[in-house]
């Protein structure tokens, strides 16, 4: 995982926010970075404009409340952090946020998930910052075990023949690899694919195939895949403890069911945009599996993505 030098942290100062302010600090903390806080919120109506610097205020008296107790928690004196708070009021929060990536060149954005954190999903702003944000996007939900036992699993495509697709599948498991040594020291590397024959043909269609000869499609099919897979791993150059889920399914409905039943604490994704496209359009299976996991997510996007707010 890369360096990190600028991190931006989002909230909404109107919750908990222990969760995302932990995994904030800690990253900070590890990577000696500086932090941003931002506290967005709605514009206050023109009818009670001269109470909008009082509300303000008041914002961000209650987030630096949380700050210090989450300093408490991980044993950080206030000196051994560059940690600033601001509040940014305004309409379409996630452009305000993306154009301060843009402005301000953050690479990291941290914020916790919102809504209801126990929900499966992720909602508006959330969703529109995994679309256009151009860094790395850490969404968090409240992690109950301590830290050496938190579990990262990271999902990835062998079936990458463009260079962004293979660029970014390295990225994926390098970060995740990082990442998984500060936490239980396990990686969970997930890897599924969809097979015509064994799902579809076999089931739908008279075929003059024994079962025997699709058995054997199938089984090369696999072995071709998890080839790819092994390949792709021996060039990330990661080592460690892993944990390798290498299954013919829907990925869609795979990854979000594996989590559940492992109930791993972060996911690391890839969200990969269409080729030629000047800005972030999610494909259908990455769309399918971030409306179903329950955990925290850290989303990359490939190192050409260009976000659509930029000018």
């Amino acid at each position: 995982m890369q360096n990190f030098h600028n991190i931006l942290y989002v909230s909404h100062a109107t919750g908990d926010e222990s969760a995302g302010l932990l995994q904030a600090l800690a990253v900070a903390r590890n990577n000696g970075a500086a932090v941003k806080v931002l506290v967005v919120c709605p514009a206050v109506p023109e009818e009670f404009e001269e109470f909008s610097q009082v509300c303000m205020d008041a914002l961000v008296t209650r987030v630096q409340d949380s700050v210090a107790e989450v300093r408490e928690q991980l044993n950080l004196a206030e000196e051994q952090l560059n940690l600033e708070v601001e509040a940014d009021c305004g309409s379409r929060p996630a452009e305000r946020v993306i154009q301060r990536v843009l402005s301000e060149d953050y690479d990291l954005v941290i914020k916790n998930v919102e809504g209801r954190t126990q929900r499966k999903g992720f909602k508006a702003m959330d969703m529109e910052l995994l679309r256009k944000c151009p860094c790395p996007v850490w969404l968090c939900r409240p992690i109950s075990r301590s830290h050496r036992e938190i579990d990262v699993a990271v999902a990835v495509d062998p079936e990458c023949e463009e260079a962004s697709a293979y660029d970014l599948a390295i990225r994926l498991l390098r970060w995740a690899r990082a990442l998984a040594d500060t936490c239980s020291g396990e990686l969970h590397l997930i890897s599924c694919w969809d097979y015509d024959v064994d799902e579809y043909l076999r089931h739908n269609f008279p075929l003059s195939a024994s079962d025997e000869e699709l058995d054997r499609a199938t089984e090369a099919a696999r072995a071709k895949h998890r080839s790819k897979l092994d390949v792709l791993i021996q060039a990330s150059g990661i080592g460690g403890e892993m944990d390798v889920h290498h299954a013919i399914a829907r990925p869609d409905r795979f990854i979000p069911l594996l989590i559940d039943e492992e109930k791993y604490d972060i996911l690391v994704m890839g969200t990969v945009g269409r080729t030629g496209i000047p800005g972030f359009i999610m494909g259908n299976t990455a769309e399918n599996i971030l409306q179903k996991v329950s955990c925290s997510l850290l989303a990359l996007k490939p190192s050409d993505f260009i976000s659509p707010l930029k000018t």
